[in-house]
């Protein structure tokens, strides 16, 4: 009983992680943004710091690390982010639109910590029955 209970936080604090890292991707971006709208290569080197930190972090919970992974990651994890966001934004003027688009956040959430599993040992079998149910 003391294991599931472990497990489960254990999933909590990984999911919380990735939440932290997915708002340090959308940091990245904005201070891309800002170094072009400002000039200030200032900013560059405040984004350079936040590039740091994100990959340290996402690398504790990256299992899968075979061919552009690490980068599929990201990307997974930053549209995660976009989604969440027109989710919030069309809200008040079309709620289901907004759910549609925090499911499709959802899904895709779901596929970066699917990519964690393929590193494991997996039966193509229950890979496969994995991805059809991710899809629907």
């Amino acid at each position: 009983m003391e294991e599931k209970q472990t497990k489960r936080l254990d999933l909590s604090k990984k999911e919380d992680l990735s939440i932290a890292i997915i708002h340090l991707i959308n940091a990245e971006d904005h201070l891309a943004f800002t170094t072009m709208k400002t000039g200030k290569l200032e900013y560059l080197e405040i984004l350079n710091s936040v590039r740091e930190l994100r990959k340290k972090l996402q690398s504790k919970l990256e299992k899968n690390t075979e061919g552009e992974v690490h980068c599929i990651n990201k990307h997974l994890l930053a549209a995660t982010m976009r989604l969440l966001e027109s989710g919030e934004k069309t809200i008040n003027n079309n709620v289901e639109e907004s759910v549609e688009l925090f499911k499709d956040a959802f899904d895709v959430f779901s596929l970066f910590w699917f990519l964690q599993k393929i590193g494991e040992k997996h039966d193509a079998k229950k890979t496969k029955k994995e991805i059809n149910k991710i899809q629907k």
